[in-house]
């Protein structure tokens, strides 16, 4: 079986997921006393991104957590750092810290150079321990492009695995994650399932997401291990609604 193969099966098994879970959801739809697994794997699927020539969604995205040994961060924990803050939060409600989420920075990044602001935005790519200037006068400066970022992200359908090893790189939700992303990629491959010509990632600064047509930079440019589908398919299996 070849990559077109492959592909078929992967988005076939996740018509079961979505299937078992009642559909996917939205990040401005969920909260933490939803009953998340305590460990997963998250898939975000594009609105107006479709397969070729389908109107199957296409993923864009893919994610997980606590692949560190002794990592304590949960599914949600990582789905609320993509979320941003809250309607309550402090002074920046609907915001959030795209230095606390990779999926944010990317998103504020493409944001950012499609619309020519980057004089709006001199720190957006800085990290905190390298700026001279308070932090609270930077979030002010920022607030506005991570309220655009949390509504972007909010918007996003996505699916989950529950997938509940221990954190380890050598997980199985490492696995998952880097050949899911190998097999999506098409980074310097064939390019099958093409982006439409207004995805927002057509726009980000790195060449992986242009190219490979998701959020993610690891493992895009790797060889993919087929046998992956079959643990992706017992995950789905013992995936249950939230």
């Amino acid at each position: 079986m070849g990559r077109h193969d492959d592909l078929d099966r992967f988005y076939a098994l996740l018509d079961e997921l979505a299937e078992r879970v009642g559909g996917p959801r939205k990040l401005k739809n969920c909260t933490g006393y939803m009953d998340w697994p305590d460990r997963g794997i998250y898939l975000f699927l594009e609105p107006g991104e479709t397969r070729t020539p389908s109107d199957q969604p296409r993923v864009t995205r893919i994610g997980t957590h606590a692949i560190s040994a002794g990592s304590k961060t949960s599914l949600w924990d990582r789905l609320k750092q993509h979320y941003g803050t809250g309607s309550a939060s402090s002074n920046h409600p609907h915001g959030g810290n795209h230095r606390g989420s990779v999926y944010r920075k990317r998103v504020g990044e493409a944001l950012i150079e499609k619309h020519a602001l980057h004089d709006d935005y001199p720190s957006w790519d800085d990290r905190w321990s390298s700026l001279s200037r308070e932090r609270d006068d930077v979030r002010g400066e920022e607030y506005i492009m991570e309220r655009r970022v949390s509504a972007y992200i909010r918007d996003q359908p996505f699916l989950w695995l529950d997938v509940d090893d221990e954190p380890s790189k050598e997980s199985d939700r490492r696995y998952i994650e880097e050949n899911a992303l190998a097999l999506l990629s098409n980074f310097e491959k064939e390019s099958i399932d093409p982006r439409t010509t207004d995805w927002l990632g057509r726009h980000s600064r790195s060449e992986r997401i242009r190219q490979s047509g998701l959020w993610n930079v690891n493992h895009v440019d790797e060889a993919y291990d087929p046998d992956f589908l079959d643990r992706l398919a017992r995950a789905v299996d013992e995936t249950e609604p939230v």
